[in-house]
């Protein structure tokens, strides 16, 4: 087998992969929307920068 040859087996491999994976898109639910909204929301805090007390590096 030539160097060729074995590009155009793992060309057409990776094409074959593709097309399963593209297909599979297609048929997942769509319910993901209803999942996210059902995940606990974490609370975001503001940072308060004014109070920070930095040092001097030398």
């Amino acid at each position: 087998m030539t160097f060729f040859t074995i590009l155009l087996l793992l060309v057409g491999l990776n094409a074959i992969i593709m097309l399963f994976s593209l297909k599979n898109i297609n048929q997942k639910p769509k319910s993901i929307g209803k999942e996210i909204s059902d995940i606990s929301k974490t609370k975001i805090y503001p940072i308060d920068l004014a109070n920070s007390n930095y040092k001097k590096a030398i």
